[in-house]
Parts: C-alpha cells; sequence; structure tokens
C-alpha cells in the first residue's frame, strides 16, 4: 500500500479530530462563558478520543461534572452545547455524566469502560477528566479477572453475527473478527496489565485498517464499515490496486489481527487459570507425552526438547493433529522452533505421514484455528503450495459466506458429521480439502482440480486407486446438486445417467456426503431443506439403479500384501509367540496362537489392558492356528513383555470383564449388516468413536451370541474406527437374515450400555 497515502490519510484524521476541538471550545466557551469553568469538561472518548475521526465517524462527547457543578446549571450547559452541534448536522454521541455516576456506569457496562480508557479532555477542567479516567482504569485493573467474561460473550456473539474479516463473504471493517473492534479490544485487555502483545504490530495492522475505512467512508461518501464488492474497485483504484489485491490485503490484516486476538485471549486465561495441578517435577514441569516429539504441557501443545523438526518433518502434523483434536493452544515458542528448523517433505510421504494429515483434516472443529495459525505461520504451504492459489480468495458465488480456503476447510469439519456412512472417511475428509482447489486457476474449477487434487494426494502417499478415487470426487463434487436441482430427477434416465458417472454404491456415499458437508459450509440457503430434499431423493434413486452391482469399493480381509503370512502347521492350544517391530510412529506386533471361538477378542482386551491403542488388526486362520498382525500405537515394545501381558489372558488368569472398563461416549454407533454378492461369511460393520476396549467388546458380544469370528479388518480414522467383522455360525456358515440383525442389536446395545 501507498506510504504516502497512508500518510495522508492518518494526517486527515488527525485534522478532523483536531477541527472537531475548535468547534466544541467554541461552543463550550459560548454555553459557559469562559473555556476553563471549575468542575465541569468536554470529554472525547472511543475513536474520538483517540484522535482518530474518519471522515463519516460520530463524534463520542460526554460532558462531566464532579459532584460541586449545580445539576441545573449542567443541564444548561449541555443543551447549549448540544443544539448548537446538531444544527450543524454534527452527527453526535453524546451523554451528561458526575464523575461518580462515570466511574459506576462503566463498572456495570465494559463499553463505557473501554470508551473511557481513550478518554481525552477537550474543554474544560482536565483534572476532573484526569480523576475520573484514573479511577475508570483503576477499577478496570482491579476487576479484570470477573469482567473479561462479559467481553469475550460479546465478541463471540459480534463474530457469530458479522462473521470474520478474513473470510466473510461481505467483511464488516469494524464488527467482523480481526477487525477494528477486535483492535480496540486489545487495547483494553493490555491495559488489564494481566498480558502483553506486540503492540507495533497491533497498532501498525490497526491503522492499515483505519486508511482502509476512511478510503471506503470517502468513496461511499457516508459512513460506511462493509466492504461492499461495488465499491472495491474504487476504493482499490485509489490505493493503485486492482481489485483482487486490495481484496487480499485487507482480509490479510483482518487474519492477522485475528491471529493477535487469539494468542492474547490464551494468554489471559492462561494468567486468570493458572492451573493449580500442574505437574512440575525435580528439573522443571513435567510434559504429558502424547506422540513422538508431542506433548502437553500447561494447557498447550508442544514440542518435546529431544524432537528433531529438521529431520522429521511429519513432526509438524502429529503436533497439530494434537491440538486440533484435543482443541488446545499450540504453544507459540514450539511453532517457532517449527518455522526455523522444520525439514523437507519426502516426495512421497509415509503411510504414518499420510496417518497424521488424516487425523488432522478430520479432527473436527478444533482443525478450523490450527490450520489458520500454521497458515500465518507459513507452514502449511511447504506441505500444499497449491494453497496459496486459494488463500483469501473470495468466491463470485454471493450464496458463500466463506472465502474458498476458509470454506474448504469448514468443509472438512462438515464431512465428519457423515464419516460413519462412508466406507473411506480419510478419503471423504481429503477430498473436502481439496475439492476447490482448481478455484485459483483458469477453467472450470472441478475439472482443473481434479489431476490436481491426485497430483496432490499421490505425493501424501495414496495409491493409484485412492488417489482416482479423491480426484473423482472433486470433478463431481457438484453432480447431485446441479442434477437434481435443474434435472427431472422422477425421469428414470436421469438416475441412470447418474449411476454411470458413480458405478459404485460406496462412491455415491462418500459423494452424497462430500455435497452434503460442501453446501453446509457454504451457506444454510444452499443446504436449504428444499435442495436437501432433492439431493438425497436422488441419492436414493441412484442407489436403487445400482443395486446388486459389484462394488469395487469394499473393503475385504484379506492379510495384507507384502506381509509374509506365518506358517500355521503345527500351531497348537497353547500356542504362543509374539514378534514386534516398530512401524512409523507405532509397532505392528505379530500375534501367532491357537484358533478358538473369543481369541480375537481376548487378545484386543490384552492390548488395551496392556494400554496399547489399536490401530488396526488383520486376521488369517489355517487349521487350528490363526495369525493376528497388530498395528498399536506405540512403538519399542519388549516382545517377551508383551508375550507374557497377552499370555496371562489367553490361559484365563486374567479376567478381563473385571479389569476392563469400556465408556460408551456420547455419540451413537452405527453399526450394519453389509451386502455382498457372494457371501462365505457375514460381514458386520461397526462404526464408532474409537475407545479403549472398544474391539475386546465387540468381539465379546459376538463370542457372546454363539458365533465365530472368522476374520477382522480394523481401522481408525481420527478418532473414528471402522470396523468389519467376517462372522460365521458354529457350521462356519453365514448367519441367516433374522440372527444377522439380532446381532446387529446386540453389537449395539453393547456399544451403547444398553443390556
Amino acid at each position: 500500500m501507498s506510504a504516502d497515502l497512508a500518510a495522508h490519510l492518518a494526517r486527515g484524521r488527525r485534522e478532523r479530530s483536531d477541527e472537531a476541538d475548535r468547534l466544541l471550545t467554541r461552543v463550550f466557551g459560548e454555553a459557559t462563558g469562559t473555556s476553563s469553568p471549575g468542575g465541569l469538561a468536554l470529554v472525547a472518548v472511543g475513536g474520538y478520543g483517540r484522535r482518530e475521526l474518519s471522515p463519516y465517524s460520530d463524534l463520542d462527547v460526554v460532558l462531566l461534572h464532579d459532584a460541586g457543578v449545580d445539576e441545573a446549571e449542567v443541564a444548561r450547559i449541555a443543551q447549549e452545547v448540544w443544539y448548537p452541534l446538531w444544527d450543524r448536522r454534527v452527527v453526535l454521541d453524546h451523554a451528561v455524566r458526575s464523575v461518580d455516576e462515570t466511574v459506576r456506569t462503566a463498572g456495570e457496562d465494559y463499553r463505557a469502560a473501554m470508551g473511557m480508557l481513550d478518554a481525552r479532555c477537550v474543554v474544560g477542567d482536565a483534572e476532573v477528566v484526569a480523576s475520573a479516567r484514573a479511577r475508570v482504569l483503576g477499577d478496570w485493573r482491579r476487576e479484570a479477572r470477573r469482567r473479561i467474561g462479559d467481553v469475550r460473550t460479546a465478541r463471540n456473539e459480534r463474530i457469530d453475527r458479522f462473521g470474520w474479516l478474513a473470510h466473510a463473504a461481505v467483511p464488516d471493517l469494524k464488527e467482523s473478527g480481526g477487525g477494528l473492534r477486535d483492535s480496540v479490544t486489545l487495547r483494553a485487555l493490555l491495559a488489564t496489565w494481566l498480558v502483553d502483545l506486540p503492540r507495533d504490530e497491533a497498532e501498525s495492522l490497526r491503522e492499515r485498517l483505519l486508511d482502509i475505512r476512511d478510503t471506503l467512508h470517502e468513496v461511499a461518501s457516508r459512513r460506511s464499515d462493509r466492504l461492499l464488492p461495488e465499491l472495491v474497485p474504487e476504493v482499490a483504484e485509489r490505493w493503485s490496486l486492482d481489485p483482487a489485491t486490495l481484496d487480499l490485503q485487507v482480509r490479510d490484516i483482518g487474519r492477522r489481527i485475528a491471529h493477535l486476538a487469539s494468542v492474547t485471549w490464551r494468554r489471559v486465561d492462561a494468567t486468570v487459570a493458572r492451573d493449580p495441578h500442574r505437574r512440575v517435577g525435580a528439573r522443571g514441569p513435567v510434559i504429558e507425552p502424547v506422540a513422538s516429539g508431542v506433548g502437553v504441557l500447561a494447557g498447550e501443545v508442544v514440542v518435546t526438547r529431544q524432537a528433531d523438526p529438521a529431520s522429521d518433518p511429519e513432526l509438524l502434523l502429529r503436533f497439530a493433529a494434537t491440538a486440533a483434536r484435543r482443541s488446545l493452544p499450540m504453544n507459540a515458542a514450539s511453532i517457532g522452533r517449527l518455522v526455523r528448523q522444520l525439514g523437507d517433505w519426502p516426495p512421497v510421504w509415509p503411510a504414518s505421514t499420510r496417518r497424521w494429515m488424516v487425523e488432522l483434516l478430520g479432527a473436527g472443529p478444533g482443525l478450523v484455528d490450527v490450520w489458520e495459525e500454521l497458515d500465518i505461520a507459513g507452514l502449511i504451504e511447504p506441505l500444499l503450495p497449491e494453497w496459496r492459489d486459494i488463500r483469501l480468495r473470495g468466491s463470485s458465488s454471493p450464496v458463500h459466506r466463506f472465502t474458498i480456503d476458509r470454506h474448504s476447510i469448514e468443509s472438512c469439519v462438515q464431512v465428519m458429521r457423515s464419516s460413519r456412512e462412508v466406507a473411506r472417511p480419510d478419503l471423504l475428509v481429503v477430498a473436502a480439502l481439496l475439492h476447490d482447489i482448481g478455484k485459483g486457476r483458469a477453467g472450470d474449477h472441478s475439472e482443473v482440480g481434479a489431476p490436481m487434487a491426485e497430483a496432490i494426494v499421490r505425493r501424501w502417499g495414496f495409491d493409484a486407486v485412492e488417489s482416482t478415487t479423491i480426484g473423482r470426487l472433486v470433478r463431481w463434487h457438484l453432480l447431485l446438486p446441479t442434477v437434481a436441482t435443474r434435472r427431472d430427477i422422477e425421469d428414470p434416465q436421469t438416475a441412470v445417467n447418474v449411476a454411470e458417472i458413480v458405478r459404485t454404491s460406496s462412491f455415491l456415499d462418500l459423494l452424497a456426503a462430500l455435497t452434503a458437508g460442501d453446501a453446509l459450509a457454504t451457506s444454510d440457503q444452499a443446504w436449504s431443506r428444499w435442495r436437501r430434499g432433492l439431493v438425497e431423493g436422488l441419492v436414493g434413486k441412484v442407489r436403487a439403479v445400482l443395486a446388486g452391482a459389484p462394488d469395487d469399493d469394499l473393503v475385504s480381509a484379506g492379510w495384507p500384501s507384502g506381509t509374509p503370512l506365518p506358517d500355521l502347521s503345527g500351531v497348537g492350544p497353547t500356542t504362543l509367540v509374539v514378534s514386534t517391530e516398530n512401524h512409523h510412529d507405532g509397532s505392528l506386533v505379530l500375534v501367532v496362537c491357537g484358533d478358538r471361538t473369543g481369541v480375537l477378542g481376548d487378545l484386543a482386551g490384552a492390548m488395551s489392558l496392556a494400554g496399547l491403542s489399536i490401530r488396526s488388526v488383520r486376521v488369517a486362520t489355517d487349521g487350528a492356528g490363526a495369525a493376528t498382525l497388530w498395528e498399536v500405537s506405540r512403538p519399542d515394545l519388549d516382545a517377551q513383555v508383551l508375550r507374557e501381558r497377552l499370555r496371562a489372558v489367553v490361559d484365563g488368569s486374567v479376567d478381563l470383564a473385571r479389569r476392563l472398563t469400556f465408556d460408551p461416549g456420547d455419540t451413537r454407533p452405527r453399526v450394519t449388516v453389509l451386502e455382498a454378492m457372494e457371501q462365505t461369511a457375514t460381514l458386520l460393520e461397526v462404526r464408532a468413536a474409537d475407545r479403549r476396549a472398544l474391539l475386546w467388546v465387540v468381539c465379546r458380544a459376538i463370542t457372546a451370541a454363539g458365533y465365530g469370528i472368522r476374520s477382522a479388518h480394523t481401522d481408525t480414522y481420527g478418532d473414528e474406527a471402522r470396523d468389519v467383522f467376517y462372522v460365521v455360525d458354529r457350521s462356519s456358515r453365514p448367519l441367516t437374515a433374522e440372527a444377522a440383525a439380532s446381532l446387529r442389536t446386540r453389537v449395539t446395545a453393547a456399544l451403547t450400555g444398553d443390556r
């Protein structure tokens, strides 16, 4: 932005304030007969108090008096001050108060208190003004711990109404989160002495936003704080910028003010809380370990001293995913360390890095603030260079309430509502992030974005089939709403045409979930009852067309390719062989033992009892032997120690039912009997929040019903467990429809605590 224009605008604010001072001094003198009556003064508050009058700002003025001045005389003077100003069409926000009334009002209304923090004597008895301001400031500091809750509540309500300056479709320079109101609040928080912040940066950002607001007033020829699209070109022209560049610069200012506000509020909370339960060891505070190189200290997620960001860029994702999933702030020093030391990302990510990326994207609402903070720090572009093309870009559609980047993150949050309705929630949430990635480049964004998304996820370690699926989701993410609202969905050919594109029921599930998440992240209008009804009606008709067709996306429970299957010949009832190896940031545990009803559940319970979080398990049986391959969260396991723990459970020495507790949680699980073309077992799918002993509870319910588990395919995406059990009856045959329905009810009851 032009330094000369900025200087001119700042000078204009001061000159308008000085001119207002001269006017008030004149009318005050005419009303009182003197410029310095004892015990009486005209006080500028708020922006006028700071000498920051924009072209169409109100004059915020208080006629202040002490207790010794006759009230009737004060009332007379007030009339003789206000009326001449109104005759001159001065827009006035005025009040008449004694010093005691001012202090009392400030104690009841934080807005009045914040206005008085910037109080300035325009004319009259300066000592009266200094006394009132000092008393208000003293009360503000003394009562800060109690009053900041009101300030925060009002701020949250304001942002709910006006959105964020960085991401709102039509931002409000004053009221939006990250706007001028937030800047004033930062000044007030600083005055409490509870917290410090980079004042020079905060003031510089506020002045830049004031410059834009002044230009907007001049262009609109009226008081206006909303940066309306039709005004942007002329505002940009005054700054010798193209409209898109101006829009980006304004949003970036708002984003940085919002970030300063977020950090400041966190520091205020930390100061007020002062956690009495913070553990301190002989060498200082004790960090709660969470993942390799990541821990929690004093309510913040930190990078531990032993971590090496230079050789372990995945550390960033472990750090961010932990913060997002726990809704905890990221330690500022740790972010700075990652900025300085983080190594280069590999050309193709290993499986563990891909998993942590999915963990981050699937974290829910906590993702929003974490992603924003990492982006401000410059840590997003290295892992996703294409992000720069959509960062802070406004949408051409008036329906959108967010910029493209913020909309993409919000879509990730929204699609997780449907994570239990799809076979591959990891593909869904990645497609949500990337569905509009093509909007930063020329052409139809769906067509442009599809190959971009495929290339991105191949870098992230997804295989060819998975990458193609994500690319197709990006390519066709507008298919369902477009057809549903522009075609006759009662025409059978409509559903047939859509079915030819989606091909499989599982892809249809993914596309439907992406459609809903995209719309919910756009606006209420985009997912109205009418539009939702049309889309869901179309999905139902397409599903009927696809019924009975092979579903290539249905996951099987085979032994992992590339992992040798152990020789199970000679395995007897007492066999128990355990081997471990480090695998990414956890371990692979191979267990070979005798096959019997309930053995999988016993092993799962023993793993939980050993404090291991189960990420996946694969099962293979042959004759009397069974091999299970477990992926667990902890590295560096001692195979001998683990074997003894498993032995105590397998031989019945430990009663799992007495030792293990299972918390059903608040969200209801989804238990489904899957359809398959050729069944040699009944496929029971369980989708539930990943909790300790979850796998043991399900296995125990199946075994208690008198059935066996021929094999199992379990995976965890974020905090969501997706487990498929291949269940057979005592004759090793699939269950009847009635028996499968009954088992589904029993497993659901076991997971919800209903007995």
